[in-house]
């Protein structure tokens, strides 16, 4: 069971993952619709993993992971994608980020990532 870290800007989105997250057994302990909120709750809340959405407001998923790994190399966050941003996706990993999950998820490819991450 992991403490996880939402990020993204649609509050439905949010909402499923947290759903799909809590019925796995985890712990969702802070949300953030965006990568500057994402940021600040992951210093504050020290989450085991962080689900980043990659197109936000304010800052988006690429620059929030290389945020959070400047000042907490040994984090965790797992990429959420849609469809078409392959390329967004790769610099997030060369940023840091550890997986990514492509839009619409399914429960299983999650419970798949974050294994794989954890």
């Amino acid at each position: 069971m992991a403490k996880v870290l939402i990020t993204d800007d649609a509050a439905f989105m949010r909402m499923q993952l947290k759903d799909v997250l809590t019925k796995q057994g985890h712990e969702v302990v802070g949300e953030a619709a965006n990568g500057e909120e994402s940021v600040l709750k992951y210093a504050e809340l020290m989450p085991e993993l962080v689900t980043m959405d990659i197109t936000m407001p304010e800052m988006n998923g690429v620059d929030a992971v290389k945020e959070i790994k400047k000042h907490h190399p040994d984090a965790k966050i797992i990429m959420c994608s849609a469809m078409g941003q392959q390329s967004m996706v790769l610099e997030a990993i060369k940023a840091g980020a550890k997986d990514f999950i492509v839009k619409p998820f399914s429960p299983e490819r999650i419970q798949e990532a974050i294994q794989k991450v954890l």
